[in-house]
């Protein structure tokens, strides 16, 4: 819930701003800025909430510590992209595939009831999923109309 709402507000203001700086709605870019904001803020959690995300790794996944850093640090270097002009189109569509590749983890940590925030196997569960698989739906749509058809 918190990345959608972050993502919603980011854009809003981002909307804002560009009407106020540039006379007009500048839709795309706001969409770029939000979801770099999104993912800056969704990466900090790789960060604080380690041992809780690497939970959410099935127990066949190998150094699932160090993964969690790993797809923190795209998240950061994506945000990046998606402001280099001749990389928003190739950032944009692994960032999509990265969203798709995500998912398999939420549905684990649902089914596991992990809490990553707690690091403790006392989540939501399926009412989680059941809002998580629409939001991956969401940032896909999202990143596809800001980054690749802009």
């Amino acid at each position: 819930m918190k990345p959608l709402l972050v993502l919603l507000s980011v854009f809003v203001l981002s909307l804002l701003v560009t009407k106020i700086g540039r006379g007009n709605f500048e839709f795309a870019l706001s969409g770029r800025i939000a979801m770099a904001a999104m993912l800056a803020f969704t990466a900090i959690a790789h960060f604080v909430f380690t041992k809780g995300m690497a939970m959410m790794l099935p127990d066949f996944v190998p150094y699932k510590i160090q993964l969690v850093y790993i797809t923190g640090v795209i998240e950061i270097v994506a945000a990046f992209g998606l402001f280099i002009t001749g990389l928003r189109p190739t950032v944009a569509w692994l960032l999509i595939v990265f969203f798709i590749l995500l998912l398999p983890a939420n549905i684990y940590a649902a089914i596991k009831h992990i809490d990553y925030q707690k690091a403790n196997l006392q989540g939501n569960a399926i009412g989680y999923l059941w809002f998580r698989i629409p939001l991956q739906i969401v940032f896909i749509v999202w990143t596809y109309l800001s980054a690749i058809k802009s």
